[in-house]
């Protein structure tokens, strides 16, 4: 029996889903604007129309697959999507974070391999091997040290936005004919791309799922990061 199709809509809809979280939620049929997907995914499904398809659109415009080598930066809500959907893409997959804590959940995750990145020798040993680093991170650090892993005409793509100005130096991405560039989310095709290559991985978000009534708790949380990895509101808590 072909398994039931549910729908995944953008926060904001008129008839609100079951579950939501970042720009998305999840429901059942009749929500307006709302995406297919197959089967019933849970609350994890909520975060895909933010960190899912934020990290999908730059791993598919990077052709992401077998035989690249792909670098995740940061572990947190974009950079554990990023994560699963370059492994199940087929990529080798190195996870970069400055906490050994991160180590056993990025392997956890599908990552084949861990890079404390503020140990000098890990990060030489890594040079001009990454064919795409996704950076993830929102906050200030080093960008360079990212680029001078990318091999010749390799790319790094931000999704994470540091409030200050990065600092880029010329030679980072003149020697090796290196890019930067930075990618926000997909369009509605890519987005339905997304959905149909999530549901057929068994591929979503790390959350847990609060009421509405803990909202500012979960705020207060975000800003000391903690969290695994994302936050979803049960909307049927609205009635208490």
């Amino acid at each position: 029996m072909p398994s039931p199709i549910r729908m995944i809509a953008p926060v904001g809809m008129s008839r609100p889903p079951r579950y939501c979280g970042g720009n998305g939620g999840i429901g059942g049929k009749g929500c307006p604007g709302a995406y297919p997907y197959p089967g019933w995914p849970g609350p994890g499904a909520a975060p895909l129309l933010c960190a899912g398809i934020t990290t999908y659109s730059p791993l598919r415009r990077a052709k992401v697959g077998p035989g690249k080598k792909v670098g995740i930066v940061g572990l947190g809500g974009l950079g554990h999507m990023g994560v699963k959907l370059a492994k199940a893409m087929g990529a080798h997959v190195v996870v970069f974070t400055t906490s050994e804590n991160k180590r056993q959940d990025a392997l956890r995750l599908g990552a084949d391999d861990v890079v404390l990145s503020r140990n000098k020798e890990e990060m030489e040993k890594c040079a001009r091997t990454f064919d795409f680093i996704l950076d993830c991170v929102a906050a200030d650090h080093d960008i360079n040290a990212f680029l001078n892993l990318l091999t010749l005409n390799g790319n790094l793509t931000l999704v994470g936005a540091p409030e200050k100005p990065l600092s880029v130096g010329a030679f980072a991405l003149i020697f090796g004919n290196k890019t930067l560039s930075g990618s926000a989310i997909g369009g509605i095709a890519e987005t339905q791309e997304m959905l149909d290559f999530c549901g057929n991985h068994n591929i979503t978000s790390d959350v847990e799922v609060i009421p509405i009534q803990q909202i500012n708790e979960a705020y207060e949380r975000i800003l000391k990061s903690d969290v695994k990895y994302r936050f979803s509101i049960d909307m049927a808590s609205l009635k208490d």
